[in-house]
């Protein structure tokens, strides 16, 4: 597991360790001891998954103090390109992002701390997302930010959006401390 910071303070990729052999492939995606190595998070308390269509296009989404959380992203199939944005309004990198490529092929990861939106966009016909969450989900917290009012190109005409990630204000909207 090799966990490499980003230009964004509290946002890692991991490249995770894939064995393949001829029964097929093992990827570790969690080792709690790295993980406090490197002082991130290693107390998951929720898990989900999407199964998502291509072009399909979900977030920006983060959860309102103090239920916002730490997030640990993979794939188990297909691939996305996976988005994290920083909201939080004390910070030097207020609306930068950073993005990446999460498939069953590169077997990376993303840890994504406190203060930022999250969102992703699938580039294969289906795509398998986990996350993992430090918190649990609080609906009446859960909110998020426009997927286009940051200014990054998702190079997409027409994502699929719910109705709800579509009804998001702009990330001006979105200040939330650090």
């Amino acid at each position: 597991m090799n966990i490499i910071e980003t230009e964004l303070e509290g946002v890692f990729e991991i490249k995770n360790k894939k064995f393949e052999d001829q029964r097929g492939v093992f990827i570790k995606t969690f080792h709690e001891g790295v993980f406090k190595e490197y002082g991130l998070e290693a107390d998951f308390k929720e898990s989900f998954f999407s199964i998502s269509k291509k072009d399909v296009l979900r977030g920006m989404h983060f959860q309102m103090p103090p239920h916002d959380h730490e997030k640990l992203v993979y794939v188990t199939c297909g691939e996305i390109l996976d988005v994290a944005v920083d909201i939080r309004e004390d910070s030097l990198t207020y609306g930068q992002y950073f993005s990446t490529i999460l498939s069953q092929e590169n077997a990376k990861s993303l840890y994504i701390g406190k203060g930022y939106a999250h969102g992703f966009l699938t580039l294969s016909e289906n795509a398998t997302v986990v996350y993992l969450t430090s918190t649990v989900h609080s609906p009446e917290n859960d909110t998020g930010i426009h997927w286009d009012s940051f200014g990054f190109d998702w190079h997409v005409k027409k994502p699929i959006v719910s109705e709800r990630d579509a009804s998001f204000q702009k990330i001006s909207y979105a200040k939330i401390g650090s």
